[in-house]
């Protein structure tokens, strides 16, 4: 059985960077190693509409906390048996972002403080409980400060025509009530043990795990 890394942060962060040296470093190393990305989008008919929802469509669903957390929630669901399944035949299994994302964008939505947040207990409940996603074994948060990931997320933006900002990725006060809540469940231990690093230590932080 492998174990199961969530990598967390921002828009904007480097999570797919990342990501993508560990699972390079981790295959150099003899490791089995598969990549999950959440949202699924062009994958998932869920994550396409949460997605169309952050860039004005479908009404008023994007003002919905509950309702983008099901979402995307139901994202993850769909895919929980092919998680599952990759746990079992790997070494490793990385997942660019995972459950964590949607406490820590339903909490700073809300202004809920970690520790006493009802939609933090909600999610995990939905998910690991109620939709028995595996649990990470880890989880990693990319210490990229909001200003530096919106403006990484801004030059993408504008080189890339099919990335555009979102409703999320628009919203500095959002962002930083993210990253306080991300940094928040990192401290407290949700779910799982936490490094919270970047670039080389952020690397390093899950390599170790392999020993």
């Amino acid at each position: 059985m492998g174990i199961l890394v969530a990598i967390e942060g921002l828009d904007g962060a480097g999570k797919r960077t990342i990501v993508g040296r560990i699972h390079n470093e981790a295959t150099a190393r003899g490791a089995r190693v598969t990549t999950f990305t959440f949202p699924r989008y062009g994958e998932s008919i869920t994550a396409d509409l949460a997605s169309e929802a952050l860039h004005g469509e479908h009404g008023d669903l994007r003002d919905s906390v509950y309702g983008m957390a099901i979402m995307f929630a139901l994202d993850r669901a769909a895919a929980g048996t092919a998680l599952r399944t990759a746990c079992a035949d790997h070494d490793l299994v990385l997942c660019d972002r995972y459950v964590a994302s949607s406490a820590a964008y339903s909490a700073a939505r809300l202004g809920e403080t970690i520790g006493s947040s009802p939609v933090v207990d909600w999610v995990a409940d939905l998910e690991y409980g109620r939709f028995r996603l595996p649990t990470p074994d880890h989880q990693l948060l990319l210490g990229v400060p909001p200003e530096v990931a919106m403006a990484r997320s801004s030059g993408r933006a504008a080189t890339d025509a099919d990335r555009p900002m979102d409703h999320y990725e628009r919203d500095r006060d959002l962002q930083a009530g993210v990253y306080r809540a991300y940094s928040d469940l990192a401290a407290s231990g949700w779910m799982s043990t936490w490094s919270h690093a970047a670039d080389d230590e952020a690397v390093a932080a899950v390599l170790d795990r392999l020993g």
